[in-house]
C-alpha cells in the first residue's frame, strides 16, 4: 500500500489492492448503478466490521462521497471500496459479490478469516 500526499488538510489515506477486497463484475454493476441513482457517480463503497449479530461480527456497508481519513481505497472492477484500518484486519482476502436472490439478495462478502457464520449469514467471527 502507498500513502497519498494531502497537503492543505485534505483527506490522507492509503491506496490497497484487491488483496485486500475484490469486487464482482454483478457486484460492481450493481454498485455503480446506486451511486449514479444517489448522484455520487465518483463515489465509493464503505465497507465495515461492526461488533454484533449472532457470532459476534458483522458488515456494515454505505455509499460514500470517497475515502475518509486513514481510510484503505481499493479500485476493483472499475469501483472504489473504501475500509478503515480496523476493518481491513478483518475482510483482508474478501470477495463482494451481488446476488438478485428474493430471499438472501444483496450484497455478499465472502470472507476468508471468518472462521464461523451463523444460520441467517449476516455475522461471523474471526
Amino acid at each position: 500500500m502507498s500513502a497519498t500526499a494531502a497537503p492543505n488538510g485534505e483527506v490522507k489515506y492509503k491506496i490497497g489492492n484487491e488483496r485486500l477486497v475484490r469486487v464482482t463484475e454483478t457486484a460492481a454493476r450493481k454498485l455503480i448503478s446506486l451511486l449514479q441513482k444517489q448522484g455520487r457517480a465518483q463515489g465509493a463503497l464503505r465497507v465495515a466490521v461492526i461488533g454484533g449479530g449472532c457470532s459476534g461480527l458483522q458488515y456494515k456497508m454505505d455509499l460514500v462521497d470517497g475515502p475518509a481519513n486513514r481510510d484503505i481505497m481499493v479500485e476493483s472492477a472499475n469501483v472504489r471500496v473504501v475500509v478503515d484500518p480496523k476493518s481491513a484486519l478483518f475482510v483482508s482476502g474478501s470477495v463482494l459479490d451481488f446476488s438478485e436472490d428474493l430471499q438472501k439478495g444483496g450484497f455478499k462478502v465472502t470472507n476468508p478469516n471468518a472462521v464461523a457464520h451463523c444460520s441467517c449469514g449476516e455475522s461471523f467471527s474471526a
